[in-house]
This record gives C-alpha cells, structure tokens and sequence, in this order.
C-alpha cells in the first residue's frame, strides 16, 4: 500500500493506493494556516488514519510546493511561504518514525500522469498547475527529473515571453522578481485582470462562466490568459520538445484551454508546424496526490 499526501496552501488531502494504482482511500482536511507544527500533526494524523481503517502499513509520498534543497535540506521557493527554511521531510519522518519521499507537487502531477493518465506511455512529460500558483514538472520515462539544483520545471518563475508594453515590467511576485509568468497565469491574476476591465471581483471559475454567459470582459480576459498560455508554453517547447503537456490546477477545469492554445502556441513555437498535445490531466485535482503516492516503487510498498 502507498500513502500519497498532496500539501496544498488551502488543503491537505491524503491518497491510499494499491499497486494496480486502485484508490483505496481519500481524504481532505484544511491546511492549517501559517502554523507549522500543525500542519505536520495534520498530515501525520491522516496517515495514521489511513493505515487504521485499511488496516495496513504504507509507505509515504509528499507532494509540496517548492522542493528541498540539496544544498541546506530544507524547503525553499514554496509559496507557502511557513514551510520555507523548514526540514519538512526529516520532521515527517520523525513523527510517522519511517522515511517520507518529498516531491515537488508539479513533479508529482507529471509521475501522475505518466504512470496511469493523460500521459501514459509517453518518454517526455511536462506537467503544468494553473492554481493560486504557477508550477511545472518534468517525467522522463516515469521518473521525475528534478534537476541538479531541484528546480526543474519552475517555469513559472521565468518572465512572461513576448511581453507587450502593457505587461512591463509586470505585477511583483513573492519570489522578489516582477513579471514572472506565475503573476500573469495564476488564478489570482486571472482575476485581477477581470477586477481591472470590469471593476468586479470574480474568481477565475466564476470569469469561466461568465465568459460563458457573454459577458465582454470575461471572455475578453479569458482570450488574453489563453495568448499568455500560449506564449509562456512555447518556450517549453522549444527547450524540452515534449512529448505531452498536461495541464492540471484548478484553472485547467477551463475547458477552452485545451482547444485554444494548441493553435497559439504554434504561432510561438520555432518550428514549422507543432504536434504537441496539450491536454488536461486525467486525475484531475488527484493527480499531484497519486503521483505522491507513486514515489515509492513497486518493490518498496
């Protein structure tokens, strides 16, 4: 049995799975706010009653945002900023009294979706969350690609390709850098730019559907977010000329995503014509979880 838990900024939510990747157990609690004590009771209590209702012992995978560094062994670059400076793999591990597997919650979306959805079967993933964040990941044959620095896959803070006069030098970002591609594809900046044209605050699901409902300002922010998708994309491609782009992240629930972009990022792309498929991700708000849960290999569950 593998545990997979998914740290979110606003939920913690926990997976069980077998070694055919049949879900066994789910859970959700909220993220403790800005406390980090709780959190690890948080995320140590969901194990305990995981393995007590399946009556079993499993091993732990943790998809986080930001990763550990190899340099200081403990978290940097996460947006949820109480876990950065902390040795949160080694507090686990200490409180549940076995080893925790820690990844990127981007490269868990990537495994996700290499091992058993969108992606399965492909040799070269990049696996995006479009959330209150921006992250990516990258899986090479199933295994995810970390990088020397751990810092493969942030995209998102790179700046905005192509930007136009209007979007210099871009909105601040909690990285300390201004007009990095997360401040523009966020959920968040989706919906200050609906705040801007419109003067109204919706969130980016409720821009969806209002896009839907014809309203001008929705759906003029949605075709800008799309061009800015596109843009931020291609130079993904053109580096890493993957074989799959899954979007995952509450904003890949927009379903015009997948339709669009692929034809703008062509616009973008140093090539004569791309075939890239850009789809979303099979398991959903699941996949960074499940891709927690697959760090283990088959022989250590």
């Amino acid at each position: 049995m593998r545990i997979g838990i998914d740290l979110g900024g606003t939920k913690i939510e926990a997976i069980a799975i077998g070694d055919d990747g049949a879900t066994l157990l789910r859970r959700r609690v909220p993220t403790p706010s800005g406390n980090y004590s709780a959190i690890l009771e948080a995320i140590a209590g969901l194990v305990r009653s995981a393995e007590q209702e399946l009556a079993g012992h499993g091993t732990v995978g943790i998809a986080s945002p930001g990763a550990i560094s190899p340099r200081t062994g403990l978290v940097k670059n996460s947006n949820s900023t109480v876990l950065n400076g902390r040795p949160l793999d080694r507090d686990l591990a200490a409180k549940l009294g076995r080893p925790v597997r820690i990844e990127n919650d981007a490269n868990c979306l990537a495994l996700s979706e290499a091992v058993d959805g969108a992606a399965a079967g492909a040799d070269v993933v990049f696996g995006v969350i479009l959330g209150t964040g921006v992250g990516g990941g990258l899986a090479v044959n199933r295994t995810i690609v970390g990088g020397r620095n751990r810092i493969g896959g942030e995209w998102g803070h790179n700046p905005l390709p192509w930007p136009r006069d209007d979007e210099r030098p871009g909105p601040a970002c909690f990285c300390g850098k201004a007009g990095c591609i997360e401040t523009f594809l966020s959920g968040p900046a989706l919906a200050r730019d609906y705040l801007t044209r419109s003067g109204s605050k919706l969130t980016a699901e409720e821009i969806a559907l209002a896009a839907d409902c014809d309203d001008v300002a929705a759906q003029g922010c949605l075709k800008l977010y799309e061009d800015r998708l596109a843009r931020s994309l291609a130079t993904i491609i053109n580096v890493l000329d993957p074989d799959v782009v899954v979007l995952g992240g509450g904003l890949s629930n927009i379903t015009e995503l997948c339709a669009a972009v692929p034809k703008l990022v062509a616009g973008y792309v140093f090539s004569d014509g791309i075939d890239t498929p850009i789809v979303r991700a099979v398991h959903g708000d699941s996949s960074g979880v499940r891709g927690a849960a697959w760090l283990w290999p088959v022989s250590s569950a």
